[in-house]
């Protein structure tokens, strides 16, 4: 990408883009959500997923119970596990925040999944996402949304794969 640029031109769009990254993150008492992110839904796609971290700089554990929003009709913590040789989703009743230990929602594993999409996700665009913690209750953010490719995933979420429910 900075190979047109010159050297201080190319430091000086890293640091942007640092900054606006950090811009979303967003802090509720002991807890930070950062980076949050979600691909560009590709095609007629009616699903995809939401990305983000949670830090707890406070000594007691949290929770994440609840995902909500209106960009899709239904939206849920979920997790990947492999069964039987077959990468499964699975939605989940909660995920952890133990202090000072990440809570790394990331492509193959833990995510916020976005069922029935209401239009589809566009690149450089964004939309609000509602964060409901068991202790420090209901967190607004807004989720950038990447290209269809961005950071390496290799699970459709758009694509023959079966859902369950469980905890």
């Amino acid at each position: 990408m900075f190979r047109y640029l010159s050297l201080p031109a190319a430091l000086l769009a890293t640091a942007l883009l640092s900054n606006l990254a950090a811009a979303g993150d967003v802090t509720k008492g002991d807890l930070t959500i950062h980076k949050p992110w979600a691909r560009a839904s590709i095609g007629q796609a009616q699903a995809a997923a939401a990305y983000l971290t949670v830090m707890n700089k406070g000594s007691l554990p949290d929770r994440l119970v609840a995902a909500e929003g209106d960009v899709a009709n239904r939206v849920e913590l979920h997790t990947h596990m492999m069964q039987d040789g077959v990468m499964k989703m699975r939605q989940v009743d909660a995920i952890e925040v133990a202090p000072g230990e990440p809570a790394v929602l990331k492509p193959g594993g833990l995510h916020v999944m976005l069922m029935g999409l209401k239009a589809p996700l566009v690149e450089g665009k964004s939309f609000p996402l509602t964060l409901v913690f068991e202790k420090a209750g209901r967190v607004e953010i807004e989720v950038p949304i990447g290209e269809g490719t961005a950071m390496e995933h290799n699970m459709d979420h758009g694509k023959d794969h079966k859902h369950e429910k469980g905890s």
